[in-house]
C-alpha cells in the first residue's frame, strides 16, 4: 500500500476526521495569549500556536491509541481505530507522532527560551498521559495539565515568563478537562470497569454528575478571579455567563448518564471554551 492509500488511515490515527479535541486545546491557548497581550497577540505567534496545537494534539491521539492497542478493540466506541485492528503498525504509529513532535517543536525554535523550556513538560505530558489511567484514579485531571499546557507556553511567548495568572488560568483549565472528560468517560464506563481501565466517571461512581457540575463550578469561578486580576469588564464576564449557561444545559444531557448525551454534552464543550473566548475578545477590543 502507498503512502497516499494510508493517508486516510493516518489521518484517522491523528484523529483529524475529529477536530473537538484541537478546539478543546487551541481555545484555552487563545485565552492566555489574549490576556497575556493584553488583545490580539501577534499573528505570527497565533500562527505558531494554532499549527502547533493541531501537530501536538495529533501526536497525542498516536500516542494514546498505541497505549490503548490491545484495549481499544473490546470498546465499542473504539474497536475500530486504525491500531486496534492492525491496519496501521506499531512502529509505523511511533514514527509518525515522532514526526509530528519534530515538526511542532521546529515551529517553536524562532521564540524566546521561555518557550523552548516549557514544551519539554509539554512534550512529556502528551506522551505519559495515556499511560495514566492505567493507574491514575482520575486521569482527567492529568489531561487537564497536558491540554492546558498552551496556556504557560503562551505567556511565555508574549512576555518572556509565566505570571501568577497563567497558573491560575491552568488550574481553571484542569477543572474543566476534569468536567468535560468525565462526560466522555461516562460514554464508555462499562467497558472500562470490563478491560480495567481507570477513569474519572468510574472514580466517582454515582456522584459522576456532581462531580461535573462542581468541576464546571470551579472553572467559572477561578476564571471569573482571572478576569478581576486582568481587569476585564462586562464582555468578558457576559461570555462566561454564557459558558454557565451551556454547562447547565450539559447537566440535562448527562443527568440519565445515557451513552449518546453524555457524548452530545462533550462535544459541546466547545461551545464552552468559544463562549469565554469571544467574551475575552470583546472585552479587549471594546474596552482596551
Amino acid at each position: 500500500m502507498t503512502l497516499t492509500q494510508r493517508f486516510p488511515l493516518y489521518w484517522r490515527l491523528m484523529r483529524l476526521d475529529k477536530p473537538i479535541g484541537i478546539l478543546l486545546l487551541l481555545w484555552p491557548t487563545l485565552w492566555a495569549l489574549w490576556v497575556a497581550a493584553e488583545g490580539v497577540p501577534p499573528a505570527h505567534l497565533l500562527v505558531i500556536f494554532a499549527l502547533g496545537t493541531v501537530l501536538m494534539r495529533s501526536a497525542g491521539c498516536v500516542i494514546n491509541d498505541y497505549a490503548d492497542r490491545d484495549f481499544d478493540g473490546h470498546v465499542e466506541r473504539t474497536r475500530n481505530r486504525p491500531l486496534a485492528t492492525g491496519a496501521v503498525g506499531t512502529g509505523e504509529a511511533l514514527l509518525l507522532a515522532a514526526a509530528l513532535a519534530l515538526v511542532s517543536f521546529m515551529l517553536i525554535l524562532p521564540l524566546n527560551a521561555a518557550v523552548l523550556w516549557l514544551s519539554v513538560p509539554a512534550l512529556f505530558l502528551a506522551v505519559s498521559y495515556p499511560f495514566t489511567k492505567r493507574f491514575l484514579a482520575i486521569p482527567q485531571a492529568y489531561l487537564g495539565i497536558a491540554f492546558g499546557f498552551g496556556i504557560p507556553m503562551g505567556f511565555a511567548a508574549v512576555l518572556g515568563t509565566v505570571p501568577a495568572i497563567g497558573w491560575l488560568m491552568l488550574l481553571a483549565n484542569i477543572f474543566w478537562a476534569v468536567a468535560y472528560d468525565t462526560e466522555y468517560a461516562m460514554v464508555d464506563r462499562n467497558d472500562d470497569l470490563k478491560i480495567g481501565i481507570r477513569t474519572s466517571a468510574i472514580t466517582f461512581g454515582r456522584f459522576d454528575v456532581l462531580a461535573v457540575m462542581l468541576c464546571y463550578a470551579a472553572t467559572f469561578a477561578l476564571l471569573g478571579v482571572v478576569g478581576a486580576l486582568a481587569g476585564r469588564g462586562a464582555p468578558f464576564f457576559a461570555g462566561l455567563a454564557v459558558a454557565v449557561g451551556f454547562a447547565l444545559y450539559h447537566y440535562t444531557l448527562i443527568r440519565g448518564r445515557e451513552r449518546a448525551p453524555c457524548f452530545k454534552a462533550f462535544l459541546h464543550n466547545n461551545w464552552v471554551g468559544g463562549a469565554i473566548f469571544l467574551g475575552l475578545a470583546a472585552d479587549y477590543l471594546l474596552r482596551g
